[in-house]
């Protein structure tokens, strides 16, 4: 799925490609130079020495870099070099300023390693060859033998920590060539006494000092929490669809060793591709009910429908009609030969017939277990119908579609907010919002989702959770380290905060949405959350309950943060490189200006606007327009 955004990268290391022709096409290919360069510059510039160096210079934050110059890059902490590098540091975008994975060791660990290399090869060449050669087979030699592609899904500094152990057998003989030379000038034991003390002081000592900060985990336990709250989201007995380790592995911990919430099944989609793994799910673990499925294990063993595709016959399933999922699924896994596809070489495989499928509702049955609330009976639709706009699905999405075919509304269904859409099978609009996870209801939503979620709201549900049940220990807490996998999670709770109030409002519960938002101000608050675009319907939901000092204060804050940040990235010199951001900047800014002149702010309405205007025109002659 990514392969379109490589070639994109791909090109631009192509400098002198070759152009050949291929199928009556005339197409451009890398050249032996071109593929020098992209190894040189990308994988082992931007893949092993910018780990390198945050290692022994200093690096920039903890946001993952893929070449901008604002996120993840080395920086040494000396002022000329770092802004002739990525331009004036001072100026970054504000939550950028204030990460606490800014760390600069001005090269002091790097010059004092050099000093050891040197040292080592004139005193003892074979043990320097010795080290260099550990250097190298477990550092660049890595990089041959990783050969990464671009955009990989985290940083990858942990590859090569055994170069970077022997890069720091240098810094220790580093001390011990500066003793050696200084001696002969300085009286021995005075050398020793100072060589030590000072380059105690300068290099593990910086390191210290600015490490500790970033990498002090006392007093943190956002990750049990944010597991707690997945789980807590989820009624008795349910199924929670996950995606992938960050998702997983603090629910596993929840639940394995803290003992919450076992009767809930866990199902992690990234492992549902394995036959194991199903084998798993169809047996009971603690409280935990089995999932429900009724094929057998040779329908999904390995090498078995590993990929199932969709293939419209009208001979089989009318255009525009919608199917049982039942009968959809029971097309699929018969040994009928008439359910089967044909292929060139005489084979046949599965098949689906449509993308347009159904679940049947019992209305009364979906309220008597809890699914739905008595009060939107009337909300209730006959059939769940959703086209799965695909044109394949793997075998986890087709294990799911077996599950959906086979639960009948018998047990609480529920994917993780942060598990994307690619996992929800196209059923966003049937999704309701209860916290951490969205459920499945028999219920069909606007589709109006522009508050960065999906579904409907039960407020009486998801008040109890985000004001009761949930916790948030220590988010608060300036002290504490969120590095960037932290916020991503974080950050969604203030996106529930304000999905809440906003619902509280249109219902006339002003008084329970007054204290929504001041949950989330105390929760979350700037010092340790940096603004961001869900704090417009923050301060949106302030103005319609009569707060307009709270929402006037959020409204003046947003505009000094993204005046600073758009003036950083119109002015940097790489500014054609920042074109989301600036779009992403002046919608923020347009939005403060919308709700500010809604609700007759006219000074702020007024400020926003001008600072709207300017860089709108500028981005225009730039872009031709936002688009």
């Amino acid at each position: 799925s990514q392969r379109s955004q490589h070639k994109n990268v791909y090109k631009e290391y192509m400098r002198n490609p070759k152009k050949i022709r291929h199928k009556d096409k005339l197409i451009e290919v890398p050249s032996f130079a071109d593929n020098l360069h992209f190894f040189f510059s990308y994988q082992i510039g931007h893949m092993y020495m910018r780990y390198f160096m945050w290692n022994f210079s200093g690096r920039q934050n903890d946001i993952q870099g893929h070449g901008e110059k604002t996120h993840g890059n080395w920086i040494s902490g000396i002022s000329f070099i770092d802004d002739a590098r990525l331009g004036d540091q001072s100026m970054l975008p504000i939550d950028l300023q204030t990460n606490k994975a800014n760390n600069t060791y001005f090269f002091l660990p790097l010059l004092l390693g050099l000093v050891g290399i040197y040292f080592q090869l004139i005193r003892n060449y074979k043990d320097g060859v010795i080290v260099i050669s550990l250097f190298i087979m477990t550092g660049l030699a890595i990089v041959v033998y990783l050969n990464q592609y671009p955009y990989q899904p985290r940083e990858r500094d942990y590859a090569y920590v055994a170069s970077f152990y022997a890069f720091a057998i240098w810094i220790g003989l580093g001390v011990l060539g500066l003793y050696e030379w200084l001696k002969k000038i300085i009286d021995p034991k005075v050398t020793a006494i100072a060589v030590t003390s000072i380059t105690l002081l300068l290099v593990p000592g910086v390191l210290a000092q600015q490490n500790w900060d970033d990498h002090d985990r006392s007093g943190r336990y956002n990750t049990l929490n944010i597991a707690k709250n997945y789980l807590n989201s989820c009624a008795p007995n349910a199924i929670l669809f996950t995606n992938g380790d960050n998702d997983t592995f603090p629910l596993w911990y929840a639940q394995e060793v803290e003992g919450i919430r076992t009767d809930i099944k866990i199902v992690n989609l990234s492992l549902f591709n394995t036959d194991w793994y199903v084998d798993q799910m169809i047996r009971k673990s603690y409280e935990a009910e089995p999932i429900p499925l009724s094929i057998e294990r040779d329908q999904y063993i390995q090498g078995t429908n590993d990929v199932a595709y969709f293939i419209d016959n009208p001979n089989v399933a009318k255009k525009g009609e919608f199917y049982n999922i039942k009968d959809i699924m029971k097309f699929f896994f018969s040994e009928n030969t008439k359910t089967k596809y044909p292929l060139r070489d005489g084979s046949s495989m599965n098949y689906f017939p449509t993308k347009r499928v159904f679940l049947k509702v019992d209305a009364d049955k979906v309220i008597a277990n809890g699914t739905v609330a008595e009060k939107d009976r009337d909300l209730i639709v006959d059939k769940v119908k959703w086209k799965i706009n695909e044109t394949l699905v793997q075998k986890n999405n087709l294990m799911m579609m077996e599950m959906l075919a086979t639960f009948d509304w018998d047990r609480p269904v529920y994917f993780a907010i942060t598990t994307g859409s690619d996992a929800y099978l196209h059923l966003m609009e049937y999704f309701q919002l209860d916290g951490m996870a969205y459920r499945l209801v028999p219920i069909k939503s606007s589709g109006d989702f522009n508050k960065g979620t999906y579904g409907r709201i039960n407020s009486d549900i998801l008040y109890e959770r985000l004001m009761e049940t949930f916790k948030y220990d220590g988010i608060n807490d300036p002290s504490l380290y969120f590095d960037e996998h932290h916020m991503r999670s974080i950050r969604n709770y203030r996106s529930n905060f304000a999905r809440l109030a906003d619902q509280l409002v249109d219902e006339g519960k002003n008084d329970k949405a007054i204290a929504v938002l001041d949950k989330c101000m105390e929760t979350l608050p700037e010092v340790t959350v940096p603004y961001d675009y869900f704090m417009i319907p923050i301060a949106e939901s302030y103005f319609k309950v009569g707060e307009t000092n709270k929402a006037s204060a959020i409204a003046q804050r947003m505009i000094e943060i993204y005046a600073h940040n758009l003036d950083f990235y119109f002015n940097s010199a790489d500014s054609k490189s920042y074109i989301n951001e600036k779009r992403n900047a002046l919608f923020v800014v347009q939005e403060v200006s919308r709700i500010s002149k809604t609700y007759q702010i006219e000074n702020i309405s007024t400020q926003a606007e001008e600072i709207f205007q300017i860089y709108y025109k500028r981005f225009n002659l730039e872009n031709g327009g936002m688009r």
